[in-house]
């Protein structure tokens, strides 16, 4: 792969939001992940810049066999005390996606829930996350859009990346996931209530895809 730019001063971001007491968006899992992953038979799934764990642990809880990555060493251990909390076990590996070790068509579904990656690496790592999804796999995604910008604009408390190249649109998830039956792929306005950075309106890309 390609060198990222998911350099110190990025992995210092982050460790530094989780390492306070309090869960930066919250213990309790993502709405959007939550309707459409009670939709999907209980197998094996990948939680890619999982932070914290909650939307991790609530995939233990339903069943699954859950895998998550994210480049913080303080998300990850917030994420096993809330498994810990839970009843539940999380695998959960700190680093870059390319130094994982993921195999090919391991997961039958993977949850791509605001996992705002580099700009320069986000198509990648889309394409590189497919390889690990077996065939009639699910994608669940939703993340901020270009329009988040003037959300942001209005209320910095919606959060979300200030780059319009870190944002998504429809376009960009079609070409990503071209191998793909859309289920959904929408833009809308959500109210997000998560935690102590994800307030108030935001637009979002919700989509839902099966691999062909």
């Amino acid at each position: 792969m390609s060198e990222t730019n998911l350099n110190d001063s990025w992995t210092s971001r982050w460790n530094e939001r989780y390492s306070n007491e309090g869960f930066a968006y919250g213990e309790e899992p993502n709405n959007y992940l939550k309707e459409e992953l009670t939709k999907l038979p209980v197998g094996k799934i990948l939680f890619p810049a999982e932070g914290e764990g909650r939307n991790a642990v609530f995939a233990a809880k339903l069943g699954w066999n859950v895998s998550a990555f994210d480049i913080s060493s303080e998300g990850k251990s917030k994420a096993l005390k809330l498994a810990e909390k839970n009843n539940v076990s999380i695998d959960y590996q700190v680093g870059e996606l390319q130094t994982l070790n993921f195999e090919s068509e391991q997961f039958d579904a993977i949850a791509l829930i605001y996992a705002h990656f580099p700009a320069n690496i986000k198509s990648l790592y889309h394409k590189t996350f497919d390889k690990y999804l077996k065939k009639g796999g699910t994608i669940i995604f939703e993340a901020f859009s270009k329009n988040h910008l003037e959300y942001i604009a209005a209320n910095e408390k919606v959060g979300g990346p200030k780059d319009i190249e870190s944002l998504f649109s429809t376009d960009e998830i079609k070409s990503d996931f071209a191998n793909y039956e859309i289920i959904e792929l929408l833009e809308t306005e959500i109210e997000l209530k998560e935690g102590i950075f994800h307030n108030g309106k935001g637009s979002v890309i919700r989509f839902v895809g099966r691999k062909k």
